[in-house]
């Protein structure tokens, strides 16, 4: 047997690639799978993007949040899922949650006083049931009075919706005056308590 040629070698990094993110538990950061796979974190963009493009019409995708990278099932297959398993996954989210998931999504980290201003009511409960379906969580505290939690969303949020970044959420103009909320200074998770 001779010595692997290019495209041998590149498949067994897109393998070894795909076999790891596909045992993960969670999302991962590109710097992790370099470690662990002893190659330079360059190679490993590399190989995501060529992934990528793989399992583009494939049952499988890649999903980014925040920089770190999952495999999860296309947005496609998702009734065919949830028939096998016979899961009724996406419980219908009340217009509250929606208006409230769609806030953070563009505006976060955003704590919930803010959330409150721009919807005009009390979000308390909606926050507790979006927090409790994974869909947002607790980034940290705000600097100023009270030290409100700043609120993000997570990998889950994608998955249910079916995109693979936020970047993938369409184009929003809001008036004016919603453009200037400021987004405060805050403290990373070491400031959760």
């Amino acid at each position: 047997m001779g010595a692997p040629n290019d495209t041998q070698t590149e498949f067994s990094l897109l393998a070894k690639i795909e076999a790891l993110l596909f045992v993960a538990p969670g999302s991962v950061p590109p710097s992790q799978l370099a470690k662990t796979l002893e190659v330079s974190t360059q190679e490993i963009k590399n190989g995501l993007k060529d992934l990528e493009i793989i399992l583009k019409d494939r049952g499988l995708r890649l999903q980014w949040h925040q920089g770190n990278v999952q495999m999860t099932t296309a947005a496609e297959a998702s009734p065919y899922i949830e028939k096998l398993l016979d899961l009724d996954t996406f419980s219908r989210l009340t217009q509250a949650a929606l208006e409230t998931l769609a806030i953070i999504a563009y505006k976060q980290p955003i704590t919930h006083p803010q959330i409150a201003s721009i919807r005009g009511v009390n979000c308390d409960s909606v926050l507790k049931n979006l927090l409790s379906k994974g869909l947002i969580q607790e980034m940290g505290r705000a600097v100023g009075p009270g030290r409100p939690f700043l609120y993000a969303t997570t990998p889950e949020f994608l998955s249910h919706f079916g995109i693979s970044s936020l970047t993938e959420l369409p184009e929003l103009t809001l008036p004016e005056h919603l453009n200037d909320t400021s987004k405060e200074e805050y403290f990373g998770d070491e400031g959760v308590t």
